[in-house]
């Protein structure tokens, strides 16, 4: 195979590796039968400012919400890497994972 044909088969494959590390999970444990916590994790891939899928924090809460338990508290938001001010180089090339935690439900009385 030569050079030519080599090239937009290793973007290709660059690209698809690249689009296959976004994923994204949520688990809802119980407390009560109306209630509990729940933990949602998503990661995305950034290129020159584009976030493929879409931002990783959107992807969390998009999956608790459509989840569609009530009463949803979030009580803990985490994306890493946060670099703080230094945060433009990530919107360079990055990967990031958001991990949003909270409850859900209604609790009885004490």
């Amino acid at each position: 195979m030569s050079n030519l044909h080599r090239k937009p088969l290793v973007a290709a494959t660059l690209l698809a590796s690249l689009l296959l590390c976004a994923c994204a999970s949520v688990e809802f444990t119980r407390d009560s039968q109306t209630s509990g916590h729940f933990v949602s994790k998503a990661r995305s891939v950034t290129i020159l400012a584009w976030d493929l899928p879409k931002d990783a924090i959107d992807i969390a809460r998009e999956n608790v919400s459509d989840a569609q338990r009530p009463n949803v508290q979030i009580t803990e938001v985490e994306v890493k890497p946060d670099w703080g001010r230094l945060n433009w180089l990530l919107d360079i090339a990055s990967v990031r994972k958001a991990t949003l935690r909270g409850t859900w439900g209604f609790r009885g009385k004490d």
